[in-house]
């Protein structure tokens, strides 16, 4: 039994209907639905009278020092503490700081109720198949007879299970994103030296991810990392740190690097069309065509986008923005309207060509590596393109008559 207190959302479900772009998630929830397996409810209450376990799934997004906000999940165990059965186990799979697991037992304020944790590690645009092929499935719990009855629930997964205490399990979700966000922001530090000694960042990444200690995952240069993991788990992990007495300078370098990876992507702009960011409005008449505005391919989802922050600082710089993304036109579209704007959004990746000084690359989308670069040189009034994903082919696209500007490429 699903819950969630937006009965709009709560209808749509019931009807078939799933609120975001996520592949495969329409057959899973519809065999299990047809199968009577799956139900969408409103009433929380009602739900966990009837549950033996219940999953907190709920948003814990940033406060003001960097910190997870944990409202949501206090409120959400409030509601469910007195419907609870006896002996019934409450998860925590919400990102949560560590020290969560008593924030749920005193909200509960039920001792004959286990509180467990079991942190996901699912990559949007792949969640399915991220599931039902974990790396590994973390539980913490101080409690280990209910540690291994949530255990149980992945018993059918071929997979490596950790069971271990609460404050562990909650360490290593944050700990993984912190890393996974280190290495991308290394690795976009490393796109930038290879530009300035002549390297080809492409070669340097094969020769460093052939190394097994190090591996090619998530050494692809690009806008910086965003989404509604990273940003906010690395701040926490920092933020986490300091709360228990401890610098994290490291973390701090991480984001640092990530938001002068964007202030980059910026120049890099400006510097194909001839013109420095200093002064007020300086890309004014500038014409820009941009592709892709969700933080990755496969997914529509706009929270904390590179792309999103990069296009706004060009739009304060003045320059006029067309874009294009095949998906962001659902949910997240009208939470963000606001930021949404100041662009003209296209219909097509061809149109946002049409009339363009430059070109900009924004997200991984395979439809963009397909365009016709002479279609797209033929339909611009300028010939820069700026690949800030590496997506398309260097070679094509000058034979186009295009100057071409990736990140740390050759």
């Amino acid at each position: 039994t699903c819950v969630d207190i937006d009965a709009e959302k709560i209808e749509r479900l019931q009807s078939g209907e799933i609120p975001i772009v996520e592949a495969g998630l329409d057959d899973v929830v519809a065999d299990a639905v047809a199968a009577g397996r799956l139900r969408f409810v409103t009433d929380p209450r009602q739900a966990a009278a009837q549950a033996e376990i219940v999953f907190l799934c709920v948003p814990t997004p940033q406060d003001e020092d960097g910190s997870a906000d944990l409202s949501y999940i206090e409120a959400a165990a409030g509601e469910i503490a007195s419907s609870l059965q006896v002996g019934a186990i409450v998860v925590n799979k919400s990102t949560v700081p560590v020290g969560s697991v008593r924030v749920v037992e005193q909200v509960l304020q039920r001792p004959d109720v286990e509180v467990v944790s079991n942190p996901e590690f699912l990559r949007e645009g792949t969640a399915v198949f991220d599931f039902l092929h974990p790396d590994r499935v973390v539980i913490g719990g101080d409690d280990l007879d209910a540690a291994n009855t949530v255990a149980g629930l992945y018993t059918p997964l071929d997979t490596e299970m950790l069971v271990t205490d609460a404050a562990s399990a909650e360490t290593i979700k944050y700990a993984a994103n912190g890393f996974l966000a280190m290495k991308i922001s290394f690795v976009n530090a490393v796109a930038a030296m290879c530009e300035a000694v002549g390297a080809d960042v492409a070669d340097v990444v094969e020769g460093i991810g052939s190394d097994h200690r190090i591996g090619r995952a998530f050494l692809n240069p690009g806008p910086g990392w965003g989404g509604s993991c990273f940003p906010k788990d690395s701040r926490a992990l920092v933020s986490i740190a300091a709360d228990h007495g401890y610098d994290f300078s490291m973390m701090r370098g991480v984001i640092e690097v990530n938001d002068e990876q964007r202030i980059r992507m910026v120049g890099k702009v400006a510097q194909a069309v001839g013109r420095e960011i200093v002064g007020e409005q300086p890309l004014a008449g500038v014409s820009i065509g941009a592709l892709g505005l969700t933080f990755k391919a496969g997914t529509d989802d706009l929270r904390e986008s590179p792309s999103l922050a990069i296009l706004e600082q060009l739009a304060d710089a003045g320059a006029a923005i067309t874009a294009y993304d095949p998906t962001a036109v659902g949910e997240l579209d009208r939470i963000q309207q606001h930021r949404l704007a100041r662009l003209q959004l296209a219909e097509s990746a061809l149109d946002v060509a049409h009339g363009a000084d430059v070109v900009l690359i924004l997200t991984e989308w395979h439809e963009f590596k397909d365009l016709d670069m002479a279609d797209v040189a033929s339909a611009m009034r300028g010939k820069a393109i700026v690949d800030t994903r590496n997506l398309l082919d260097p070679l094509a696209v000058k034979s186009a008559g295009l100057t071409y500007d990736g990140v740390g490429r050759r």
